[in-house]
């Protein structure tokens, strides 16, 4: 018979026994709410309060999402999810030439403050925690965000969220960069040090390993890598003066819940042990809390089929459990239709039905790590700890996270491990069902979200509209100052912001940076 092995290639026995566990460094037997936090952040972990229930959302304009995010707010969720379109992503207004044909098709577009004063209309800021995915800009898109929360009268104290700004996944996974990693990496750091004084609600930072996992990275890759970044973002803070406590207990990170229930339970264990140890050897906090992996989830987009989609409710469903019972925070389930298009208002509302079914009717939420003990998953916890703490070695022989992107080390294992999969679903060694085996006629029926073809238009006068209504001379003057400092050292978040309430755009803020800096070429 041959061998069966998980993503990360672990040998799997048809049973596993207490020999089988050998923890390497972390205590699996301390309970919730100690160090290393194998078995999870806090003693009672669900019974006290469950994990925030978020649904992703964007698409066309602010009106559009608005509406949508109060639909979703008023069917159970309890915190948003930001998606931006691909302009937004790379800093180009809605009129420009290149955000042509791509402008609210993957998420909202937002050019301005008054389109994110539209996005969050009659929704509460100091009530309702925020969730951003957006790196390139994450700077410009906050600095938004907290002047709507000025207009609203909550303080910026009281403003609870997460922006992502993890920059260098994107180089490693993704590609929504702009500038050189020497510029991004000032921004991201630029924005974790100003959030530290001004935002202390907000997690400047949501180090990912979704998209890692997204591009065909292993389990074990999609750990170390993500916590190798974690390192290299913590070392440049740290450069800045910052203390390792005033800023390690806002670190977030963002996880990916894929398919292999067993091995995913045990790499988000694995995961917040090996930050735990990695932060205590290296900084040695004061404050216990440093050493935290606060993380969120969210179901693998790249597991869903477009085949028989009706199949993706029970893998979506199957992946939330591994992340619950694996301890997240916060929790996201995709649409069953979303290999096909936008999720549909009955999809999401589906995906979010599956997230309070878990909460409520399995039980797994009465116990914290209702799965440890499970010598399957201990054994797999240990190993793969192991694995990525090796992976993290080598990554620093290379010099640390940045520079073995540079030298491509990063992209090389996940394409190698990404191809290693194809071949197993091309050979059938690794079953989709739907795909590769229980095949059947697709019927083409099959309904989706269509973004209104007439938003473009609409988004592009709206921009416009507010370079023709503002304060041309102070939006200028605002916007020349930021240019002039960009090339200096100070911290650029109070400058954006000023830009922001000036009325300057998206893309005219990233064009003042890119006059400076440049952008990013491979």
């Amino acid at each position: 018979m041959a061998a069966r092995t998980t993503s990360s290639e672990i040998e799997l026995p048809s049973f596993f026994a207490p020999e089988d566990v050998q923890a390497d460094g972390g205590d699996s037997t301390a309970p919730p709410g100690s160090f290393p936090f194998t078995r999870g952040l806090y003693r009672d972990m669900y019974r006290k309060r469950l994990w925030t229930m978020r649904q992703y959302a964007g698409y066309a304009g602010a009106a559009e999402s608005n509406r949508r995010y109060r639909y979703l707010l008023e069917q159970g969720t309890t915190g948003l999810s930001v998606a931006f379109d691909l302009p937004t992503q790379i800093g180009y207004d809605s009129d420009a030439a290149a955000a042509r044909g791509e402008v609210g098709r993957v998420g909202v577009a937002i050019d301005s403050l008054e389109d994110m004063r539209t996005l969050f209309d009659g929704i509460p800021l100091g009530q309702v925690t925020t969730s951003m995915t957006i790196n390139s800009t994450a700077a410009i898109l906050l600095s938004m965000y907290l002047a709507v929360a000025e207009e609203q009268g909550v303080p910026w104290t009281a403003v609870g969220g997460t922006v992502q700004n993890d920059i260098l996944k994107e180089y490693i996974a993704r590609g929504t960069h702009i500038y050189p990693p020497r510029h991004s990496l000032r921004l991201v750091t630029d924005l974790i040090a100003f959030c530290s004084e001004q935002a202390p609600r907000w997690n400047p930072i949501s180090i990912s390993g979704y998209h890692i996992r997204e591009a065909g990275s292993t389990a074990a890759q999609e750990i170390a890598f993500t916590l190798a970044n974690a390192l290299c973002y913590v070392d440049l803070v740290l450069a800045r003066g910052l203390d390792i406590d005033s800023f390690a207990p806002r670190l977030s990170f963002f996880f990916n819940a894929h398919n292999h229930f067993l091995e995913e339970v045990a790499k988000f264990r694995a995961a917040r042990q090996l930050w735990a140890e990695l932060v205590r050897e290296r900084y040695q906090p004061r404050n216990e809390r440093s050493c935290w992996l606060r993380f969120h989830a969210q179901t693998g987009g790249s597991t869903l089929t477009a085949q028989q989609p009706e199949n993706n409710v029970a893998r979506v469903a199957i992946q939330a459990l591994a992340a619950v019972c694996g301890g997240t925070q916060s929790l996201h389930t995709n649409g069953a239709d979303e290999a096909l298009g936008l999720p549909t208002e009955t999809s999401a509302r589906v995906a979010l039905r599956s997230q309070q079914i878990v909460a409520h009717e399995t039980g797994v939420a009465d116990v914290a790590d209702p799965l440890g003990g499970s010598w399957a998953v201990e054994a797999l916890t240990a190993t793969l700890a192991r694995q990525a703490r090796r992976m993290i070695e080598q990554i620093e022989e290379l010099g640390g996270a940045a520079r073995a992107i540079e030298e491509g080390y990063q992209q090389n294992e996940i394409a190698s491990a990404a191809y290693r999969h194809q071949l197993a679903v091309e050979s059938k060694g690794e079953v989709i069902v739907g795909v590769n085996a229980y095949t059947q006629e697709e019927s083409g029926d099959a309904q989706f979200l269509a973004v209104d073809p007439a938003a473009e238009a609409r988004q592009v006068e709206r921009v416009r509209r507010v370079r023709e209504e503002r304060d041309t001379t102070a939006a200028a003057a605002a916007l020349d100052r930021l240019q002039r400092e960009a090339g200096g050292e100070r911290n650029l978040v109070p400058w954006i912001l000023d830009c922001v309430r000036q009325r300057g755009t998206l893309g005219e803020i990233s064009d003042r940076l890119r006059a400076v800096w440049g952008e990013y070429q491979r």
